[in-house]
């Protein structure tokens, strides 16, 4: 593999770090315990990226140097040996999955096979579908992706353009996009890899529309991976993200499948042409909020790994003085510095914990709905969609924040910055774009508060709509300010009246005579703010509980603490405007919370690498000469630059091309 590598150093640590460790004031591995739910866990964690740290098939070195076709060719590979590597090693829990993607920064070619092609046909499908198709699937005897996104319509399923026309005479149905902005659009791996996809079209039985739904349909040969007749299929191109997946287009043009290859298992399509419900379809909601979850955790490591690459280079690189005439100090002493990382580090936590949460609501969402029981479907729903959108978007801003905190090394590509940057980014689009998911929260909040208006009962976070709002914030010292409940309660006073200020603005536009959906759009900023507002305070709430319910050390207890406090100070202080706008809280009240937030920062200082080790990224994996365990920056970037393909030779070939014909004169010659 051409291009630079990352060396792996056996040597000591470089002292300043080592300083740094030993200031800590708790123990990083309790730490760790609790960042990944206990020893079995971070044990099989641990497991699984030592066989992908000692097999060379993983190897990343260099990555991000690779060209378009190294990249994808590389992607595929390991795809194929990952599913060697999972038969030979039991690698088969419900974790592992995401373990490994991580560790190869989820450039994982095949990946959607098993994310979204296996899973879907495991909801959806009759029992006599799954038989046929599960084994074949999970034996790679096929490949699969998902097909729902075209080219002209992403979030809105119901302006789909491709159509599953019902032939009753030939028992099959008749799929066709019938305008260029029809065609698939995005599906991974659908490019030049995928045999078989699940495709999302509007179904038309007897001339009547029934909506979109699942199909599985064959579009490559098995035998020549030739694409089918009727079909055409291709790579949509270069992108700043996931370039190494195989983003492709799909076109059916008329493409015959059979009866049965419609996902039956909630809606039915009989032989004679009889379009029949069964079961309830809210049950395949579950599977959309699993994913959102899982993001959530993801934005958590993703924010860790570019906290620890910045925090490590922090504390190595020394530029300036505090004291007159004193020595250069780490960047990471300067109070500006620790605001730009600190926040990050909290976000780190609180995402994790929030994910617990989360994971726990939908555990108990899932176990209610085999009951048929759906009365927290419509929470779990609205909130999976919040966290999804506010962690991708304070991910991306973190990790971008992150870059800029590393100065000029930060934009080079072995920092691994600017690549985490890109690759997550991305994350605020895929799986529901985040302002349409707000606005589904919206959606949920208005529907709770005319609920609340009304004198009905509501449980579970949207209960705070039916409490009447404080006027004030009940804290009048300073010293006092610093407490979980008050700023919990800060929180939700914010989302109260964001929600209702909300409500009444979308009333009165309604009531000047437009539609609703006319109205709901000229309420839609006012609705995202209030969206945001619930879900924060859910975040908030759920890190202060986390934090005084888990079983650890005093010492590690305290950390936490701080962090959590961090966490909700910065983002009063970057959304203060409305806590103060109509009057809950106060300038003074805001600048003492201020004063405690400078505080914090220097309580997490002398914490800080221990905080970031604890988040336990191997070097293979973070794949940054800034941010490696051993801090050697300097002779990792001084090493990683001698590899260059330019400095391959003391004289480059534009030399002898382009300067040398400069220097003599014969401008006229090239």
């Amino acid at each position: 593999m051409d291009g630079p590598t990352l060396p792996t150093y056996s040597g000591a640590i470089h002292p300043d770090m080592q300083k740094e460790r030993d200031s800590a004031s708790f123990q990083r591995d309790e730490m760790t315990l609790l960042l990944f739910d206990g020893s079995e866990a971070l044990e099989r964690k641990r497991y699984i990226e030592s066989i992908i740290a000692s097999d060379p098939h993983f190897d990343q070195t260099g990555r991000c140097t690779l060209s378009p076709a190294e990249a994808y060719d590389l992607s595929i590979k390991r795809s194929v040996r990952w599913v060697a590597i999972q038969e030979k090693y039991n690698l088969y829990q419900p974790d592992d999955g995401a373990v490994v993607g991580r560790c190869m920064n989820q450039d994982v070619g095949l990946f959607i096979h098993q994310l979204m092609f296996i899973p879907t046909i495991e909801r959806l499908g009759t029992e006599e579908q799954k038989a046929k198709w599960l084994p074949i699937a999970r034996q790679y005897k096929i490949i699969g992706t998902y097909a729902q996104t075209e080219l002209g319509h992403g979030t809105n399923l119901n302006g789909l353009e491709t159509t599953a026309t019902y032939d009753e005479k030939a028992q099959e149905f008749v799929l066709n996009a019938p305008t260029l902005t029809a065609m698939k659009w995005w599906p991974g791996g659908l490019a030049k890899s995928c045999t078989h996809v699940i495709l999302i079209a509007q179904l038309i039985v007897g001339g009547k529309k029934h909506g979109p739904h699942c199909f599985i349909v064959q579009v490559r040969s098995l035998e020549t991976h030739q694409p089918l007749p009727g079909v055409t299929l291709g790579d949509i191109g270069r992108k700043s993200s996931f370039d190494a997946i195989g983003n492709g287009f799909l076109i059916v043009d008329h493409v015959r499948i059979p009866r049965l290859n419609m996902l039956m298992k909630y809606a039915e399509v009989t032989h004679d042409g009889v379009y029949n419900r069964r079961g309830n379809p809210k049950l395949t909601y579950g599977s959309m909020i699993l994913v959102r979850t899982k993001i959530v955790e993801a934005a958590s490591y993703e924010i860790g790994k570019a906290v620890t690459v910045a925090t490590r280079y922090s504390v190595i690189r020394r530029q300036g003085s505090i004291d007159k005439n004193g020595p250069e100090v780490p960047i990471l002493d300067y109070q500006t510095q620790q605001h730009k990382l600190f926040p990050g580090i909290a976000a780190t936590y609180a995402f994790k914990f929030v994910s617990l949460r989360l994971k726990t609501l939908y555990l108990k969402n899932e176990a209610n709905l085999q009951k048929l029981n759906f009365t927290l479907l419509p929470e779990l729903h609205a909130l999976a969609s919040g966290l999804k959108a506010l962690t991708t978007r304070e991910a991306t801003l973190h990790i971008e924040t992150c870059r800029f905190a590393c100065g000029g090394h930060g934009v080079m590509l072995q920092s691994g910055l600017p690549d985490m940057y890109n690759k997550f980014s991305a994350a605020c689009t895929y799986e529901g774009e985040n302002t349409v998911l707000l606005l589904q929260v919206a959606g949920y909040l208005m529907k709770t508060l005319s609920k609340a208006q009304a004198g009905e009962t509501i449980q579970g976070l949207g209960a705070y709509l039916t409490e009447e709002p404080q006027s004030s914030w009940s804290c009048d010292q300073a010293d006092q300010s610093l407490n979980a409940q008050l700023i919990i309660d800060a929180y939700k006073h914010r989302a109260q009246w964001l929600t209702r200020k909300a409500g009444e603005q979308l009333a009165q536009k309604m009531g000047q005579g437009l539609s609703q959906q006319q109205a709901w759009n000229k309420s839609s900023i006012d609705l995202v703010k209030a969206s945001h507002a619930h879900t924060q305070y859910f975040i908030v709430k759920a890190f202060f509980d986390g934090v005084q319910h888990v079983e650890v050390s005093q010492d590690t207890a305290a950390i936490l603490n701080t962090l959590s406090f961090l966490y909700a100070i910065y983002h009063i202080e970057q959304n203060s405007g409305e806590f103060i706008a109509d009057g809950y809280m106060s300038n003074e009240q805001l600048s003492w919370l201020h004063n405690h937030y400078l505080d914090l920062l220097a309580v997490i200082r002398p914490n800080a690498v221990a905080l970031v080790d604890a988040i336990d990224i191997r070097d293979e994996f973070l794949q940054s000469t800034l941010g490696s365990y051993d801090g050697n920056v300097y002779q990792r970037m001084y090493d990683y630059a001698k590899t260059s393909p330019r400095n391959r030779t003391e004289v480059h070939e534009t030399y002898y091309k382009y300067i040398r014909p400069l220097l003599k004169g014969m401008i006229a010659k090239l």
